[in-house]
């Protein structure tokens, strides 16, 4: 009757111990990342364009304002190269903008 009853204190004790733990550990007990490699490469590749992306449109707007003082430019073309830069530049805010409309 004495090891019936140890048997179970022991067993008990054990369970009570591992449950102890893993409330303890909560990070072991999930076992999720907080980063996925997607985002991990999206955010990557998002910062390689803009790198690239930063100097382009800083000639492009030198070569503008160039033509433009020459009077060789459509307007037109100004205000869609300001609104290009705008939108490339500003991705991320529109991204979270639209994403908060949806409310994703």
């Amino acid at each position: 009757m004495e090891s019936s009853l140890r048997k179970q204190l022991v067993s008990g004790s054990l369970e009570a111990a591992v449950i102890v733990a893993l409330m303890a550990l909560p990070q072991l007990a999930l076992a999720q990342s907080t980063t996925s490699p997607f985002l991990t490469g999206a955010n990557a590749l998002q910062t390689n364009i803009l790198a690239w992306l930063t100097p382009i449109a800083i000639i492009l707007v030198m070569v503008l304002g160039a033509m433009a003082m020459a009077n060789r430019i459509s307007w037109g073309w100004c205000i869609a190269s300001i609104l290009g830069i705008a939108i490339a530049f500003g991705s991320s805010q529109i991204v979270t903008w639209v994403r908060g409309l949806f409310g994703v």
